[in-house]
């Protein structure tokens, strides 16, 4: 899969746990899982940005690609 999801990075760097991620963002554990799995099909940008302001960080920090 060209784009890797770094989020299992980003939340170890904050000592935060995807339970907790999941509540501040207003999603369920399961639909984080899935984003964090990189099995997600989509993702709304409200999502996203509500991720980055929960992190600090910008959506290039969650999100990369590369080229298979």
């Amino acid at each position: 899969m060209p784009i890797i999801i770094n989020l299992d990075v980003l939340l170890q760097e904050k000592g935060m746990t995807g339970k907790e991620l999941a509540e501040i963002v207003g999603i369920t554990e399961a639909n984080l899982s899935i984003f964090r799995s990189g099995k997600a099909r989509a993702v709304r940008f409200t999502t996203l940005e509500s991720i980055c302001e929960a992190l600090d960080c910008q959506p290039g920090a969650i999100l990369e690609f590369t080229k298979d």
